[in-house]
This record gives C-alpha cells, structure tokens and sequence, in this order.
C-alpha cells in the first residue's frame, strides 16, 4: 500500500507517494531524479548506491524509504548546492581517480563521511572506510591520493 513519506534530501523536503519498504535509491533516482547515486548490485555490496543518512553512509539499494523518514540524506549532488565543487570531488579530478566513474559518488560520499569525522585519515583508516566499495577499474592508489589532497584542503 502507498502511503506519502516526507523525506529531507540535499537540504530540502519532498513529500514521495511509496511503498514504505520501497528502496531509497528509486525514490532517488525516479522520483526525486537524482542521479548520482547509482544502481550496481542492488544488494547492499558494492557501494555505488552510497548516501549519507544523518551523515552515516549507507547503502541506499537495501535502505526502506520508511527509515529516512525524519533524517537527512545527502547525495552527492549535495555536495555543490551552489555549483562550486566539494574539496573531495576537485581532489578526484586532480588525482583522476575516476576510470569509468561508475562507482565514484559512492566511494566520495564514504570519503565525505570518513572526513566529516577524521580530518587526517590514515591509507589504513581510508580502506577501511571504503571497504563496501568496489572499484574494478583499478584507480586505488589515486583514490587515496584523492582522500588525503581532499583532507588537506578541507584542513586549510
């Protein structure tokens, strides 16, 4: 049965008329028309559906609309409301982390939220923030190059 959610998105609400166990990223993608977040395997394993809820991470393929109701989600269009860049997508750029760019808004909104709570990451605490991302193209050493040009500039 469809019942109307109210949901806080990027700083905004919208009202979504769902199923309450409907997955977040369709209500993401189709409804709200952010693309960001991406569809991989649609269980929860590979990350590239990465959000922020109340600044956790989560994945957003096996996430229920019903449990982001009352928090804040942030995608990674989230990260530029006003069109200037985030720090940590400058830094992929700069560090062309990105290969095939598939999975990168969702290793950038892990790294958004290793940041918001280590300024100085270790490769170690990286990685293991970035453990329910896969990146099969290969770009490791960049993307953590990427994570520390970020931290640095967020620092400054």
């Amino acid at each position: 049965m469809s019942v109307t959610t109210t949901i806080q998105v990027n700083g905004k609400s919208h009202s979504v008329a769902a199923e309450p166990d409907t997955p977040l990223l369709y209500i993401l993608r189709n409804d709200l028309k952010l693309k960001g977040a991406r569809f991989g395997c649609g269980l929860g394993q590979c990350g590239a559906c990465t959000v922020l809820v109340d600044g956790k991470p989560v994945q957003s393929c096996d996430f229920p609309l019903s449990a982001a109701a009352g928090k804040a989600v942030t995608t990674i269009e989230g990260l530029a409301p006003d069109g200037k860049l985030h720090p940590l997508q400058q830094a992929f750029i700069d560090e062309q982390a990105a290969q095939c760019g598939y999975c990168v808004t969702g290793i950038i909104m892990a790294a958004k939220a290793l940041l918001d709570t280590h300024s100085r990451p270790s490769d170690a605490e990286i990685r293991t923030a970035l453990k329910g991302n896969l990146c099969r193209c290969g770009t490791h050493q960049r993307i953590l190059r990427a994570i520390h040009r970020a931290a640095k500039e967020i620092a400054k």
